[in-house]
């Protein structure tokens, strides 16, 4: 039997890092082990002084799903603690980035997986993208900052019935609550497009970047 491939691939295009997940057949969960493969990435693009942007992006029809609900129900209450200040570490570490970061949403995008999205500078969504904070249906509640970041960006009220009923919200109404910055056919290349046009303009400037002003999220 094979070894299986990597969960997160990562290539390096001029000046532009593409973080890709993959394990679309899984629907791309955001396990322990797959945070951490994430974590090692990022450290070692974060890193590169030849990389000003990043990009993440998913495999096949899927962003990111977010947390292994499998995985989530074997935890006690220490480990499940370590566990969300693992993901929430790594999504303030992408919020903190000098490099300019990009989610180039191609597909199912939800709950911790959004809770990436969120802690991205620009969301660009494939038409195909749908947006969803499910955990409400399981009686959880992520634990990544994302209850902090998408009310500071479609606002409070729009943000407590997303989470409250847990509903999928398709790329229009993703673009018309301002979630995405834009819908397009290919949000990979679009992403792509975006990070060289930014960087033509401030590549003069070694802490340019589009700041989110997301402040570490602890449940604060």
């Amino acid at each position: 039997m094979s070894p299986q491939s990597p969960a997160v691939l990562t290539e390096l295009a001029d000046s532009i890092a593409i973080i890709r997940f993959n394990r679309p057949a899984e629907r791309n969960p955001l396990s322990r082990a797959t945070l951490l493969e994430l974590k090692t990435i990022l450290a070692e693009v974060l890193a590169n002084d030849a990389v000003k942007a990043i990009i993440f992006t998913g495999s096949a029809d899927v962003f990111l799903s977010g947390a292994n609900i499998r995985e989530l129900s074997q935890l006690d209450s220490e480990s499940a603690l370590a566990f969300a200040k693992l993901g929430q570490d790594i999504f303030q570490t992408i919020v903190d980035a000098k490099q300019i970061t990009i989610s180039a949403i191609n597909g199912y995008c939800m709950g911790g997986g959004l809770d990436l999205a969120l802690a991205c500078d620009i969301r660009v969504a494939s038409g195909a993208a749908v947006f969803s904070h499910p955990g409400a249906r399981l009686g959880i509640i992520t634990g990544w900052g994302g209850t902090q970041r998408l009310p500071r960006i479609i606002g409070k009220a729009a943000a407590l019935e997303m989470i409250l009923t847990a509903r999928r919200v398709d790329s229009r109404e993703a673009l018309s609550l301002g979630l995405v910055t834009m819908v397009t056919e290919d949000a990979l290349q679009e992403a792509v497009t975006i990070a060289r046009s930014s960087l033509e303009r401030f590549i003069s400037s070694e802490s340019a970047r589009f700041p989110s002003g997301n402040p570490q999220s602890y449940g604060q």
